[in-house]
């Protein structure tokens, strides 16, 4: 995965609406066209190999849309400039993380010593119990 073309793809090749934003604002936001609506096709992205691009597919399969598109809003601020930003650096994010491959995990097995403390404090606790139930031979 090249990061900078990437980058660089989603500012150029992605689609920028601007439309008027809910939330706090006063008077502004039923005036200016804060919120940012961004939409990027995923075959239009550029420094992404064909398995990353199918690992896409796969984990953003419900927010993609039928014409293959990826959709982020951002209407949080009042400046439309920031609002921009926001969305670009989420669709970055999102596709970065979504086409990372995950971690193999090594599988692990307790030690002895975790065992046998694991076994004492179970033996310790089903011993407590047992002190206190009712017994009538005990009267």
């Amino acid at each position: 995965m090249n990061i900078v073309q990437l980058r660089d793809s989603i500012g150029e090749k992605s689609e920028i609406r601007f439309s008027r934003s809910g939330g706090p604002g006063g008077q502004n936001v039923n005036k200016v066209n804060t919120r940012v609506s961004l939409r990027i096709r995923l075959v239009d992205l550029e420094g992404l190999s064909e398995t990353e691009l199918a690992r896409l597919h796969l984990r953003l399969a419900s927010r993609i849309t039928g014409d293959d598109e990826i959709i982020i809003h951002a209407g949080e601020e009042r400046s439309q400039k920031i609002n921009r930003e926001r969305a670009l650096f989420r669709a970055e994010a999102l596709i970065i993380a979504a086409a990372r491959l995950p971690k193999h995990r090594k599988p692990t097995k307790p030690s002895r010593p975790a065992r046998e403390k694991r076994l004492r404090s179970k033996r310790f606790q089903g011993q407590k119990k047992s002190a206190r139930r009712f017994c009538p031979e005990d009267l």
